[in-house]
């Protein structure tokens, strides 16, 4: 059993993701006290954004890729791994401008793999990717409906981890942060409860 927890806020101890991730975490080393625990923090440990070599490597055919990157980009290789050997994934995705910060972005950009965690088929695209849970800690600083066109933050989440066949994703959100104390820990509190039923 591994627990695997990303990190992408760049608020340091003012971070609300950062403390739904402990909270998460905390709750699922709890569900899972033998489970192993990795931490990924892409402020303290950013990747690089995709680059022409990573993207030639990405794209090499699906029966060769995984020894192109590998051979080629063993730090790459190494994120793919962790979520591939990942029973429960805590990703904390704070909203910043309306979508997730780029440093994330670039950490998902790593999960995108053809022949490995997606494929087409003549039916379309497949998910290879599924069988683990995904938990994304969610904070915003207003509120929104993922049918609001300024909320690019979860709905791309969403389809990302679709599209890699995750089917057991859930979103544990606080919102209204830019409101106040008051409405974040009101907001805070509502998590914990979602978190409890996880």
């Amino acid at each position: 059993m591994q627990i695997l927890r990303i990190d992408s806020a760049t608020t340091g101890d003012q971070s609300v993701t950062r403390r739904l991730t402990d909270e998460l975490t905390r709750h699922f080393r709890e569900k899972h006290p033998d489970a192993k625990v990795v931490e990924r923090d892409l402020v303290a440990d950013p990747l690089p954004h995709i680059d022409p070599i990573t993207t030639k490597a990405i794209r090499t055919a699906p029966e060769t890729h995984e020894e192109a990157v590998a051979a080629a980009y063993p730090d790459e290789r190494a994120v793919l791994d962790e979520f591939l050997a990942s029973d429960v994934v805590i990703v904390g995705a704070p909203m910043y401008n309306f979508s997730i910060p780029s440093q994330l972005k670039a950490w998902l950009d790593r999960l995108g793999v053809p022949g490995v965690t997606f494929r087409y088929s003549e039916a379309g695209p497949e998910g290879l990717a599924g069988g683990r849970k995904v938990v994304v800690a969610s904070a915003r600083g207003g509120a929104y409906s993922n049918e609001d066109m300024a909320e690019n933050q979860e709905s791309l989440l969403a389809t990302m981890f679709g599209f890699l066949g995750v089917d057991d994703l859930s979103f544990v959100r606080v919102e209204k942060t830019g409101f106040g104390p008051e409405a974040i820990e009101e907001g805070f509190a509502a998590a914990k409860a979602e978190i409890a039923k996880l």
